[in-house]
C-alpha cells in the first residue's frame, strides 16, 4: 500500500522526524498498544489523519505551516507506520476507540480533524460517533459512500479483494517491493517528477516494516462494516466541513469529491488541479493555503 514514509529500522522508533526540520517522534500507549505521534505548535488542536497504508510522512508539508498558529497532532494509527500492529480487527469501531483513546492521553478534548482517503473516513466515523470530539472537519481525497463504486485504484482494489494470506503478500513484497512501490506511487501521485529516489527509497523502507500487511488485509475486509454503519450517515455530518480534491485523482476521481459536497450539507469543495490522491502532499502551496484559512475562519 502506499506509504511515503519510513526512514527508521523495522524493530525500532527514530528519536527524529526529519522533513524539513527535525521534529521529535513521541510515543503514547493506548489500550496496551504504543502510537507513536508528532505534537507541534501551540493553539487549537488540529489532528491529521493519514489514509490507508500511510503514515505521518504524508503530513510532511504542513507540520512547520500549520504550527505557525495551530497545535499539530500526526499520529500513525495502530497498524501503521511506526506504531505497533496487534492481532485485532481493525473493524472502523475499533480504529476509533484507539483515536479517542489516543485524544485523551493527550487531554484534547476537540479538535479540527483533518482526514486523508481512509483517514477521511475515521474522520467522518469521529464527527458523527463522537461528535463533540470534533469541532471542524477537512476531508481530502476521500472517504464517499459506496466506496468499491467508487474505486478506481487497481491495486487498492485488488488489495482489498484479495484472498491471499499476509505472509504471501509479504514475501511477493520482499521479492518485488521496489518495483511494486514505484506502481503504487504512479497511481496515487500525478506529477511522476516528485517521485524521485529518495521517496522510493522511504516508501520501500516503509514498506518492509515487519506486520504492516496483516492490518491492511484486514482493514481492506472491513470495508462493509464502513458501508453499513458510516456511508448511510454521512448526511448527518453538522460540523463545518471543507473538501478538498485533487482534479487528477486515480484513487476515487473528482465526482466522488461532488457527490460527498452534495451529501454533507453546506460544506465546500476545493478542487486542486495537477494533483492527485495526496494534494496536501504534492500541492502544499494551495492545500495549507486553504486548510489555513478554512481552519482560522
Amino acid at each position: 500500500m502506499l506509504t511515503l514514509g519510513g526512514c527508521a529500522s523495522t524493530s525500532s522508533i527514530p528519536p527524529w522526524f526529519e522533513a524539513f526540520e527535525r521534529i521529535p517522534i513521541k510515543t503514547v500507549t493506548i489500550n496496551g498498544q504504543r502510537m507513536a505521534y508528532l505534537d507541534v505548535g501551540q493553539g487549537p488542536p488540529v489532528l491529521l489523519i493519514h489514509g490507508f497504508g500511510g503514515s505521518m510522512w504524508q503530513w510532511e508539508h504542513q507540520q512547520t505551516v500549520l504550527s505557525a498558529r495551530f497545535r499539530v497532532i500526526t499520529p500513525d494509527l495502530v497498524g501503521a507506520g511506526l506504531s505497533d500492529k496487534p492481532e485485532i480487527e481493525y473493524r472502523p469501531d475499533e480504529l476509533l476507540t484507539f483515536l479517542v483513546g489516543f485524544m485523551d492521553a493527550l487531554q484534547i478534548t476537540h479538535a479540527a480533524v483533518v482526514g486523508n482517503s481512509m483517514g477521511a473516513g475515521l474522520a467522518i466515523g469521529l464527527a458523527l460517533d463522537y461528535p463533540t470530539r470534533v469541532s471542524t472537519l477537512v476531508l481530502i481525497a476521500g472517504f464517499p459512500a459506496h466506496v468499491m463504486d467508487h474505486l478506481n485504484s487497481p491495486t487498492l482494489r485488488r488489495a482489498i479483494e484479495t484472498n491471499a494470506p499476509a505472509w504471501l503478500v509479504s514475501l511477493g513484497n520482499w521479492l518485488f517491493g521496489w518495483s511494486m512501490t514505484e506502481a503504487i506511487l504512479r497511481e496515487f501521485i500525478y506529477d511522476p517528477a516528485l517521485i524521485t529516489p529518495a521517496v522510493l527509497d522511504r516508501s520501500n523502507r516503509n514498506r518492509q516494516r515487519s506486520g504492516l500487511f496483516r492490518p491492511l488485509l484486514t482493514i481492506g475486509k472491513n470495508l462493509p462494516i464502513w458501508e453499513e454503519h458510516f456511508a448511510p450517515r454521512i448526511g448527518k455530518v453538522t460540523q463545518r466541513t471543507l473538501i478538498v480534491w485533487g482534479e487528477e485523482d486515480r484513487v476515487f476521481p473528482i465526482e466522488a469529491g461532488e457527490t460527498l459536497n452534495q451529501t454533507i450539507t453546506g460544506s465546500t469543495l476545493i478542487r486542486v488541479p495537477r494533483a492527485g490522491h495526496i494534494p496536501q502532499w504534492e500541492r502544499p502551496d494551495l492545500v495549507n493555503s486553504e486548510l489555513l484559512s478554512f481552519l482560522r475562519s
